[in-house]
Parts: structure tokens; C-alpha cells; sequence
């Protein structure tokens, strides 16, 4: 019994620090959604430090450990954040995965590098690599107590103990008690949303990573007396913890928090009583990345893949269009020149390290293999090249020729590889870097010990070949023949990436769901790769192990693969030629910093690490960021011109309709009429001010009736001057006439500017309060809007039609300020607003309520109304208005049927209405008599004041409510009118296709 008490208590004191570890994994992931993988280098920094200004300079130990934990660590985590993991949140999933790596490499080498400045600045700093047996937080040395015979516990572990019982209470009071916690709560719901309620996701996002921060940074003080400054221990620390965050889905704290306390219990226990791990060298060490790799198989779930048109769209291909010699040309000319080299011009010295970095750029392109080619990061690559060099050694020494051996080895690796990649292909992204970098230690600890295949500390020779004439123990010969091998491993590479395989792999990598409905199998595509990718890791392995004629288990670590995967993607992954720089950067760069700048070893560590921070503005790495810019550039200078001359075009038909368009009855179709300023209460030819600073000239009379010309009628766009749109959108411009006599201005569109002063009958001037003029946007450069010109005015009720596809989602995006146009403006009361994002634009009351449910679906009724409405009186009214809603309040948002889900959403509107209300699809899966009570709830808020750009499937209903209504298709506004003006039965023709594209269509 007391051996139990004993596993477990010392269980929970290494359970308490991953828990520590752990909520700061949620805590930054579910604001941001990445995972930081340089949580446990930031532990280790602030222990480094600690140690440090406690034991180095004196300073006192727990105002240190506040300092440290409080100030410094959240300062880390805020400038992170502003500098590198806000733009890493907008780029794919492996460049933030790599660029965090890169951080986890570079900061711990940071710190050791500064302690070693302070030192020869004559510093009264300590010893800190590898230091171990330090003082903590409390005593030192440990006050011992043993309050049950044969259980002891000692001071550091009662304070770790404390410690993490007063983090999880205040945890728990800051996510459940506070406006602080609501918002981050939130905001890992739903994130876009919590912008378009006026909140900042950036400062929430901010404030999530300076508690991250924290967290690690506790752990990494309090942590100092059981590992020490070791750097590898704290990284082996943060990948356990890990397994705990996996528990909570990354977004739960709680689960994270006990998952990370049952864990530090469970490894005890497996280790305390599993009788066999005696017999199994390196197996209790390893204990730990068995649950992370059980916990990543068991717990993760796989992401719906379908219904995205591209998971990881290509580079911008700079060469497109070039010739062969202009592609292969440069490349060719320098592997002549380097063969040529090591005769020639280099010395021995140089030659030989040369030689090393083509070496390790055949490893280095088996990254391009999975991670280039297959969108996989793997973790396990230096396990590849450390197993297959071991093999061939162990072959050579029994007299094996080397060519053999090498075989062996190469293929050993790449079964080794299909072993990793079969029960992890199933996860992905993270999860599936996570679950082979367990693999990687595990093979570390307990494969890479067994007697055998290790031979002792010693390892195995491995001497170079002799072929034939040739003697590559000449470091002059070997370099040919590495270039020769480089060569044409790159050229191998290449043919395959534009053979019908290499396509089929790029499909998979693009988009798995779209490549397997193609035909494609995408595991047995994944598997080939992590297998190709294996295979070539080992042999480089091989050669590499050649040049240094020796190899042992500890010459190629697992956190040596990481440092190899920053330095290789930093380069470039996409092209193999970038592999190849890559290793020779990794070989050169160290001997010149130690020649020209410093002796430490911790600088080039620092620099190949940081090199992920490039990865947020040049996810394809530093070796095609020139190129791709220059190439960004020529499009550019192409793309101004042809911008130039379709806006003159647009110019032109703009120009055209006002001069041409008066009917026979002399009716004048002017600026006003076409962006909705016109009203037979304007006396003719009078002027109304422009919101742009211009003036346009008011309509005599009405529009003229009859007319789908987009010129003379009003209903062209911007950018084309015309109305054509297919024939479903004639047919639609047909069915919807502007009638005379409507007595109501047109609320929309034409080629003309549009008025953010409007006339109203009797001379009144009403302020529009939402206007899109001439708006161009879409996704990725392409465009799905073209010169959108929409105009809503308060107390309004504007209702968007069209098909699907037509582009309403995305106006109503551009509106909101969620997508940015590409051009044009877009006017809030009057004020150009064009540049503000959803957050500034929520806050000038302009709200967005997106399609589906704008609620948080796991906060409750009362959270869900507190994050809009902050008096208690006035979520006490929403509920005297809706009794459901109060008897349930404490019911989290998601329980609730879509009705109540809407009623939620709609309710505080009521209390506090906007100045615009941005509805997308209100009524979207509701029944009948909820959209009838909905679309009451959105005419009361017309009665408010409130102007309302509706978009709506549900043409009949909407009709009955709306005051205007514009009609929408592949991307233009066809038609803008009067409700009165809508001839039902032709819309539903026109929605289904049947009417004919000319029918009904006045020619000029």
C-alpha cells in the first residue's frame, strides 16, 4: 500500500507540472488554433532564467519566481504573438507547425548563448547547460517529511502541489466568473463570430498566449528541482503534456488540467508495476511517448475533409510558361562547377564539408518527399537515417560489399517507415507530427539500445566504398560522386512530381476528399510517399554515415531531426534543388559563424531556428521568396493594364447611359436614378449631395418601364456596363421591370456612383446607412464579386435574392468587413469604412448575422446574451419577451432547437438594435411557423430604425417584408427595384431557368 501512495503521489507532482504545460497548450491553441510546439522551450527559458538571477546573482527566490512568471513570460507570449503567431495563424498547417519547431530550437540556445555573453561580459552568471540537483522555489536544500512509513515528501513538491491547486482555482474563477474569461471562452467557440460582436480575437488571442506564457513559465520555475536545465528534458516534458491537451480536444482546460495529473500517475503506476519493462532496456524512460502515441490514436478525431475546394492550394509557380534550359538551366551550370570545385579550387578542409552537406541534402530531401509532396510532417526522419546506418554498419562488419549493405540499410528504412506510417496516416497535421515524433523517441530509448543493432557506446565503422577505379576514401572522389547522387536524386524527384503518380499526389495534398472521389486512394498515396520519404532518409543516412566512416545510436537524435526540418523548410520543401541548399547551409554556415563571428555553438542553432520566423510571410521558404516576389510583380505590372482598360470600358458604358438614356417620354436615367436617389418628391433637375463629395443630378419622374437594358434601366455593375448575366439573369431582369409610377427610390445599382443622401417625398433628406459602391472582392485573388453597388437606408428592409453561388454570402461578408474588397468602397452612415474590419465595423453598429446560427453553441442562454447586452435589466427584458428562453438560461446555446437558436440570436437585437442588421439566410432549416415568427422579429426591428440587408432562398416569404429588393447573379447586381415592381411568377421562372434569356427584354 505504501508503494502505491508513494507512485501516486509522486505521479501528481509530475502530473501537476503537465497540467501546467497542458492548459497553456489549450489556452493558446483555442485562441489561435496552433499548437505551439515551443511551449516547453519557454518553461525552459524562464527556468534558465531563475536559476540565473537566484542562484547566479543573488536574487531573492520567490520575488524572482513572480517576476519571472508574472511579467517576463507573458511579455514573451505577447510579443510572439504580435510578431510571428498572428501571421502563422493565416498561412497552411505545416509552416506553423515547422516555425514553432523552430522556435523550440531556438530558444532554449538563445538563452544558454546569452548566459554565455554575460559571462565573458565578466557577469557573476552559473554553469548552465545540462545542470542538475538546483534549488526551487522554496528551501534549499528540501525540507523532508514522511507522513506515512515509506511515503516522503519534501518541500519543492508540496510547493508544486500548491501551486497548481491555486492556478486550477484561479483558472477556473477567471474562465467562469469574469468578462475576461467570457470573451475567451468566445472566442474559442467561435472566433469570426466574436469579431463580429465588436470584440478583438487579436487581443483575446494576445491575452490567451500571456497566460500561456505564464503557465509554461510557472511550470518551468517550479520544475527546476526535478529536471535541472536540461533543455531535451523540458522538450520531453511539453510532448507528454501534450497527451493531456489531445484529452481536452485542444479546447477544453478542465480535461486538459485532470488529463495532465492522471498522466503523471499512470506513468508511475505503468512503471512501478510493470514487471516486464525490467527486461526491456530504455522502457520506463519511455513509457511516456507509449501514451502520447495511444492517446493520439485513441483520441483524435479526424476533420470533415469534404466540401473545401482546396486544403493546401500550390505555390505561385514563378517558372510557369519558362523553357527546360530555363528552368534546369542555373541548376545544371552549378552542379558542374561544384563537381568541377573539388579538383580544382577547394581545399581539403573546404572539400570535406562540402561533401558532408551534400550528404545530408539526400536526407534533407526526403523532407521534400513527405512533407514537400505528401503535406505530412514527419518528426521521424533522423530515426530513418540512424536505423538504417546502424544496419549497414552491422552488415559490413560481418564482410558484407558496401553496396549491399547500403541496399539493406536504405530498404530496412523505408519498412521502418511504412511500420510508423500505418497506425499514424489515420491522424493528421498535428497529430500526426506529434505521433511520429513519439516514435522518434521511442525508437531513441528502447529500439536504438538493443545490444545487436547498437554495439556499445562504439557503434559500427562504416568505411567508404571502393568502386572499381574509383576510391571514395579521397574526400575529392566522394564529392563527385554525392553531386552525381544529388544529381539525380533531384532529377528522379522531379520527373516524378510531373508523372501521372506525382499528379495524383499533388491532388492528395491539395485536397484528399476531391482526389479520392477521383479515384485516388489517398492512404495507399500517403503510405507510398512516408515509405519513398523513409527510403531516401536512409540512404543519405548511409552515405552520411560513409563520409564519417562511423556511426553510433547517439550521432543523430530525435531533436536533431528537428533542427534538420526547420533548416530544410526554411529553404523550401516544394522543389528537391532546395533541399540541396539547404544542406549545404546547414554544413557552411556553422564553420563561418565560428570563424568570423563566435566560437559558440549556440548561434547557428539559433539562426537555423529562427528561420522559421520567416515562415509567416514566406511559407515556401527563403530560396524562392525573391523569385515569387519578382514574379508577383510582373503579374502586377501585367494585371494594372488590364485593370486600366476595363475600367475605362466601365467608364464608358457609364458615361453612355447618361447621356443616352432618356426613353421617348424624356425621362432622364442619371446617377441618381441608377444608385437609388431618385424620388418623385425631388423636383426635377435639382441637386443631391454625393456621400463621395460628388453630386449627382435628380431623376424627372420615374424610371421607365419595360426596359432590361442594364444601361437605360439601371441595373448594370460597375466594372461591365451591362447587364449580362446568362440567361437566367436576363430572364430575371425581365421578370423584375422598374414600374412607373412607384413613387419610391431605387435602392441599388448602376454604373454610376451612388448617393449617400437620398430623397424622400416632401424634400426630407435621409442618410443611407449602408452602401457598397462598386465593389470587386473574392477569395485568394479570384474574384467573386463585380462592381457590387447596393445601397440600404434606416428603416429599410433590403432583400438580396439569387441562385446559389451567386456571390450573397460573400456581399454580406464584405458588408460585415469579414472579406476585404479588392476594390471599390464601402460606406457606413456616410463614412468610408472600407478599410475597417468586422471589429470597428460591429462597433458602428453594423452586425452581422451570418448564415446558419450567429450564437456560441457552448455558452449558455445568459452568456450568450451577456457578451451583447452588459446590464442585467436588459437581459432581464429579452427574457419577460421570450419566456422559453428564461427558464433555460442556463442551458448551453447548442441544446436548443435551430428556432430557439434563432430567437437567441435575434432577441438582444431587439433590446439594443443596430444601425444595420446583416441577415444571411435567417430562416435557413427552420419550420414554417419560426420563419414566419423570425421574419416578425426582423420587420419590428425596421419599425427600430434598423436597415436590413436580407438575403434570402425563400423569395416568397421575403417578398411579403422587404421595401426593395435586388437580384443578384454570378457576381453583378441584374436588377434593383421596389417590391411593388417584382412579378413573382417570372422570378420562380427565373430561378428555375425556365424563362427564355430574351423574353419579355425591350431591345434599344
Amino acid at each position: 500500500m505504501a508503494d502505491l501512495l508513494g507512485f501516486v503521489l509522486s505521479g501528481l507532482v509530475s502530473g501537476a507540472l503537465y497540467a501546467l504545460l497542458a492548459t497553456g497548450l489549450v489556452l493558446s491553441y483555442s485562441a489561435s488554433g496552433l499548437f505551439n510546439f515551443a511551449h516547453g522551450a519557454t518553461a525552459y527559458l524562464c527556468a534558465l532564467a531563475f536559476y540565473e538571477l537566484h542562484s547566479g546573482f543573488g536574487w531573492p527566490a520567490v520575488p524572482t519566481a513572480v517576476l519571472l512568471v508574472c511579467v517576463l513570460a507573458p511579455a514573451l507570449g505577447w510579443g510572439l504573438d504580435r510578431l510571428m503567431f498572428r501571421k502563422l495563424a493565416r498561412v497552411g498547417e505545416t509552416a506553423q507547425i515547422v516555425a514553432t519547431i523552430g522556435l523550440l530550437v531556438a530558444l532554449p540556445a538563445l538563452g544558454l548563448w546569452t548566459v554565455e555573453l554575460l559571462a565573458d561580459a565578466g557577469a557573476s552568471v552559473e554553469p548552465a547547460e545540462n545542470q542538475f540537483g538546483l534549488p526551487g522555489v522554496g528551501p534549499s536544500p528540501a525540507k523532508s517529511w514522511q507522513p506515512v512509513d515509506g511515503v516522503g515528501v519534501d518541500s519543492d513538491q508540496l510547493i508544486i502541489w500548491a501551486a497548481t491547486a491555486v492556478v486550477a482555482l484561479g483558472l477556473w474563477v477567471l474562465m467562469r466568473r469574469t468578462p475576461l474569461g467570457l470573451k475567451l471562452r468566445a472566442a474559442v467557440d467561435n472566433r469570426s463570430l466574436v469579431e463580429l460582436r465588436g470584440l478583438s480575437a487579436d487581443r483575446l488571442s494576445s491575452i490567451a498566449w500571456m497566460l500561456s506564457s505564464g503557465l509554461a513559465g510557472l511550470a518551468g520555475v517550479l520544475a527546476t528541482p526535478l529536471l535541472g536545465l536540461s533543455a531535451h528534458d523540458f522538450t520531453l516534458f511539453l510532448f507528454v503534456s501534450a497527451t493531456a491537451a489531445v484529452l481536452g480536444r485542444f479546447v477544453s482546460v478542465p480535461l486538459a488540467f485532470v488529463g495532465g495529473l492522471g498522466l503523471g500517475v499512470l506513468q508511475n503506476l505503468v512503471a512501478g508495476y510493470a514487471d516486464f519493462a525490467e527486461r526491456i532496456t530504455g522502457f520506463r524512460t519511455a513509457v511516456p511517448f507509449l501514451i502520447l502515441f495511444a492517446g493520439l490514436l485513441l483520441l483524435t478525431r479526424r476533420g470533415r475533409i469534404a466540401g473545401t475546394a482546396a486544403v493546401d492550394p500550390p505555390p505561385v509557380d514563378y517558372l510557369a510558361g519558362r523553357s527546360r534550359l530555363r528552368r534546369w538551366g542555373p541548376w545544371a551550370v552549378a552542379a558542374v562547377l561544384l563537381a568541377t570545385s573539388f579538383y580544382t579550387v577547394t581545399t581539403p578542409f573546404w572539400t570535406g564539408l562540402l561533401a558532408q552537406g551534400l550528404a545530408l541534402s539526400l536526407v534533407f530531401m526526403s523532407f521534400t518527399v513527405v512533407t514537400g509532396l505528401g503535406a505530412m510532417v514527419s518528426l521521424a526522419q533522423a530515426t530513418f537515417v540512424t536505423g538504417a546506418a546502424l544496419v549497414a554498419g552491422l552488415l559490413l562488419s560481418h564482410g558484407w560489399p558496401f553496396v549491399a549493405a547500403a541496399a539493406v540499410g536504405t530498404c530496412a528504412a523505408a519498412v521502418l517507415g511504412a511500420l510508423v506510417a500505418l497506425p499514424a496516416l489515420r491522424l493528421g497535421g498535428r497529430s500526426l507530427a506529434l505521433a511520429t515524433l513519439a516514435l522518434a523517441f521511442l525508437a531513441d530509448q528502447v529500439l536504438f539500445q538493443i545490444g545487436p543493432l547498437r554495439n556499445g557506446d562504439t557503434g559500427w565503422a562504416v568505411p567508404r566504398p571502393v568502386l572499381g577505379p574509383v576510391d571514395l576514401g579521397d574526400d575529392r572522389a566522394l564529392g563527385v560522386a554525392l553531386t552525381v547522387l544529388v544529381a539525380a536524386a533531384v532529377a528522379a524527384l522531379s520527373a516524378l512530381r510531373n508523372s501521372p503518380s506525382g499528379r495524383a499526389m499533388l491532388a492528395v495534398r491539395s485536397a484528399p476528399a476531391a482526389a479520392m472521389a477521383s479515384g485516388v486512394s489517398v492512404v495507399r498515396t500517403k503510405l507510398v510517399l512516408f515509405t519513398l520519404s523513409a527510403g531516401l532518409a536512409g540512404f543519405g543516412g548511409v552515405m552520411y554515415a560513409s563520409y564519417n566512416t562511423r556511426v553510433t545510436a547517439t550521432d543523430f537524435t530525435a531533436m536533431t531531426g528537428l533542427i534538420w526540418l526547420a533548416v530544410v523548410v526554411a529553404a523550401g520543401l516544394r522543389r528537391p534543388q532546395f533541399a540541396v541548399v539547404a544542406g549545404l547551409v546547414y554544413a557552411v554556415v556553422p564553420h563561418l559563424i565560428a570563424e568570423h563571428l563566435t566560437e559558440s555553438t549556440h548561434l547557428p542553432v539559433i539562426l537555423f531556428g529562427l528561420a522559421g520566423l520567416a515562415l509567416a510571410n514566406d511559407p515556401d521558404g527563403y530560396c524562392a521568396a525573391i523569385p515569387v516576389r519578382l514574379h508577383g510583380r510582373r503579374l502586377a505590372g501585367a494585371g494594372v493594364g488590364a485593370a486600366a482598360s476595363e475600367a475605362a470600358r466601365a467608364d464608358a458604358g457609364a458615361t453612355s447611359a447618361a447621356v443616352a438614356g432618356a426613353d421617348s417620354t424624356g425621362t432622364v436615367a442619371s446617377d441618381a436614378v441608377a444608385a437609388g436617389a431618385g424620388s418623385t418628391g425631388t423636383a426635377p433637375g435639382s441637386v443631391v449631395p454625393d456621400g463621395a463629395g460628388a453630386t449627382s443630378v435628380a431623376a424627372r419622374g420615374t424610371v421607365s418601364p419595360g426596359s432590361g437594358d442594364a444601361d437605360s434601366a439601371g441595373p448594370s455593375t460597375a466594372d461591365e456596363g451591362t447587364a449580362d448575366g446568362g440567361s437566367a439573369d436576363a430572364a430575371t431582369a425581365a421578370a423584375m421591370p422598374a414600374r412607373a409610377g412607384t413613387g419610391r427610390a431605387v435602392a441599388g445599382v448602376g454604373g454610376g456612383r451612388q448617393a449617400d443622401v437620398t430623397g424622400r417625398a416632401g424634400g426630407e433628406a435621409v442618410a443611407t446607412a449602408l452602401r457598397l459602391s462598386r465593389v470587386r472582392a473574392g477569395y485568394g485573388g479570384a474574384a467573386v464579386l463585380h462592381g457590387v453597388d447596393l445601397a440600404v437606408r434606416p428603416g429599410e428592409i433590403l432583400a438580396l435574392l439569387g441562385p446559389n453561388g451567386a456571390g450573397k454570402s460573400t456581399t454580406c461578408r464584405v458588408a460585415a468587413g469579414l472579406v476585404a474588397p479588392l476594390a471599390g468602397q464601402v460606406y457606413v452612415a456616410g463614412r468610408d469604412a472600407t478599410r475597417d474590419g468586422a471589429v470597428r465595423r460591429s462597433r458602428a453598429g453594423v452586425v452581422l448575422a451570418p448564415e446558419g446560427r450567429g450564437i456560441f453553441p457552448a455558452l449558455t442562454i445568459e452568456e450568450n446574451l451577456a457578451l451583447y447586452l452588459r446590464g442585467r435589466d436588459a437581459r432581464e427584458a429579452v427574457y419577460e419577451r421570450f419566456p422559453g428562453l428564461a427558464g433555460r438560461r442556463g442551458v448551453p446555446a447548442g441544446a436548443l432547437s435551430g428556432g430557439e437558436q434563432q430567437m437567441l440570436a435575434l432577441a438582444p437585437l431587439l433590446q439594443r438594435p443596430p444601425k444595420v442588421l446583416i441577415a444571411d439566410e435567417p430562416s435557413l432549416g427552420l419550420a414554417p411557423r419560426v420563419v414566419e415568427e423570425v421574419f416578425r422579429l426582423l420587420t419590428e426591428l425596421r419599425g427600430h430604425g434598423t436597415a436590413l440587408l436580407l438575403v434570402e432562398e425563400k423569395a416568397t416569404e421575403v417578398l411579403k417584408i422587404a421595401d426593395t429588393v435586388a437580384y443578384l447573379a454570378q457576381g453583378r447586381v441584374t436588377w434593383c427595384g421596389p417590391r411593388a415592381a417584382v412579378e413573382a411568377d417570372r422570378l420562380t421562372e427565373a430561378y428555375l431557368g425556365l424563362a427564355s434569356a430574351g423574353e419579355g427584354v425591350a431591345r434599344p
